[in-house]
């Protein structure tokens, strides 16, 4: 087991954002985590990246209890994050962009191999390598701050609503390559309002309602459910 998440309540002040949820990550899965706005997808990505502290609760990554490090502790251990609203340097270029993934390294010949993997993975990046990060386009900026990920070498890349604001296709060219890493080995865990997409890519999801996990199950099984395709994918 990579990751656990072991009953993880989350709170702001008096407000109960997570009520005691598991969550589990096996080494080289895909794994989902669906649910409508509010349901705590993000406050769960928080906890598990050390942004925020859990009230209680235990988060156990690659067999170590992680729950009191540091978020930038976390990610030196490979529990890394691309944030909602992507995160990126908006006035530094792609390439300052992508580098400042790999700032904690210090194997410059395995940092430039990452570099011609992220522009493999991206071809768009490689052609902006030299514009500021701000003038990209929505999808180019996503695709930047996985790239920027991706230069840390994560044992678990957390996606948090990698779709958010983008157009379809742009949707389902991000999927692709999420998939495309996943094949090359990483595990991902991606929080995602686009449920179709999320589920049809996963091996395994949890679906989140106000702060519980209310389904767990390949994703196979959860876009076959009916109550899953009425709530999340509008068909009955």
């Amino acid at each position: 087991m990579l990751l656990q998440l072991e009953d993880a309540v989350l709170t702001y002040g008096k407000i109960e954002a997570l009520h005691g949820i598991s969550i589990e990550v096996d080494e080289g899965e895909v794994v989902a985590l669906i649910g409508a706005n509010g349901a705590g997808k993000t406050s769960t990505m928080r906890a598990l990246s050390g942004i925020r502290g859990l009230a209680s609760g235990k988060i156990v990554f690659n067999g170590e209890d992680v729950t009191r490090l540091r978020a930038d502790q976390r990610m030196r251990r490979g529990l890394v994050l691309t944030p909602e609203g992507r995160g990126i340097f908006p006035g530094m270029t792609v390439t300052e962009n992508l580098d400042m993934g790999a700032y904690t390294r210090k194997d410059r010949a395995a940092i430039a191999q990452d570099l011609e993997r992220a522009f493999g993975l991206f071809p768009r990046l490689q052609e902006r390598r030299k514009q500021v990060a701000g003038t990209l386009s929505g999808g180019e900026q996503q695709m930047l701050a996985i790239g920027r990920a991706l230069m840390s070498r994560p044992k678990l890349l957390m996606l948090d609503e990698p779709s958010m604001g983008l157009a379809p296709m742009i949707i389902q060219q991000i999927f692709q390559i999420i998939s495309e890493i996943a094949q090359q080995g990483t595990t991902i865990l991606v929080v995602e309002q686009n449920a179709k997409q999320a589920l049809s890519r996963a091996d395994r999801a949890y679906v989140l309602e106000t702060g519980n996990i209310v389904k767990a199950g390949t994703g196979a099984a959860l876009l076959d459910d009916p109550s899953i395709r009425e709530a999340y994918l509008g068909v009955a």
